[in-house]
């Protein structure tokens, strides 16, 4: 019986994605326009989301179990956000725009710094919906309010020495530019 070597095991992968020398984090102007059109995605993941839910809980007026349906959705955004971050590090809209989301070392973060991420994210519209929720301000107002506190924070994130956002930072997670590779050409 003849004993063969041991085959040699595979070359570990490093998940990196550029060495941090290479790292170029992102123009605000580039991801507030990347923050827009996820805004335009998500227009169908809502519609698609609330006609769910109202077809399943049988709901036939808006205000009567809105805020079931407010927790449904806040939790499919969850998912929706953790899913493509946590995967590839990047949502549809950040694959267009050729923004990445990575840890700190430069790896795809975790689920659970991703869910932590999202939760921190809504900072960009807490504080506005707080006031407008406690000074019982008109739709107009409160669309107002929203845009107002979306840019104030996007411009903190030039006081910050890489220029990313401060949920970034308490999370542990950065967006940097991220170019595809080339694609080969067929032969």
């Amino acid at each position: 019986m003849a004993t063969s070597a041991p085959e040699p095991s595979p070359p570990t992968v490093s998940r990196a994605i550029a060495p941090p020398s290479q790292i170029e984090p992102p123009g605000i102007a580039r991801r507030l326009a990347c923050f827009t059109y996820e805004g335009v995605l998500l227009f169908g993941v809502v519609m698609i989301g609330g006609y769910l839910f109202s077809s399943l809980t049988q709901q036939r007026n808006a205000m009567i179990g809105r805020h079931g349906l407010q927790a449904f959705l806040f939790l499919l955004l969850g998912i929706y956000f953790v899913w493509f971050w946590s995967r590839s590090g990047q949502t549809v809209a950040m694959k267009a725009w050729h923004i990445r989301l990575v840890d700190m070392n430069n790896r795809p973060p975790s689920q659970l710094r991703c869910t932590a991420r999202y939760l921190l994210s809504w900072i960009w519209f807490a504080p506005a919906l707080l006031f407008s929720w406690a000074a019982h301000t008109t739709p107009a107002q409160t669309f107002g309010l929203l845009i107002a506190g979306v840019l104030t924070y996007a411009v903190l994130a030039r006081l910050h020495p890489k220029r990313q956002f401060w949920h970034d930072m308490l999370c542990g997670t950065q967006l940097v530019t991220h170019h595809p590779a080339p694609r080969k050409k067929p032969e």
